[in-house]
């Protein structure tokens, strides 16, 4: 049986679209936060707080570009249940 070969385009096409190294959605997020932020506080100081999530957001998706999709569905469809400190899990029943 012949052995099975990586190939680039599989793993090129199944990766969400990045900027600047984060994904697309963080990006627009970063750049909606830092928006607020700077009408806020009408700061130019807001830039640094924009550099300092995309730095956070790099690091976060080093490794899995997928990181924040999979935590906001991850906090979406996985709530606490109250007794989660008691096991330190998600247990629906004792």
């Amino acid at each position: 049986m012949a052995q099975l070969e990586r190939d680039p385009v599989f793993g090129a096409l199944t990766r969400p679209q990045m900027f600047a190294g984060v994904t697309y959605s963080y990006f627009v997020l970063n750049a909606v936060v830092t928006l607020e932020i700077f009408l806020i506080t009408k700061s130019f100081w807001a830039l640094l707080v924009a550099l300092v999530l995309h730095l956070a957001g790099y690091l976060g998706c080093l490794k899995e570009p997928r990181f924040f999709d999979l935590w906001l569905t991850r906090v979406s469809r996985c709530p606490r249940v109250r007794n989660a400190p008691f096991w330190r899990c998600n247990s629906y029943s004792p």
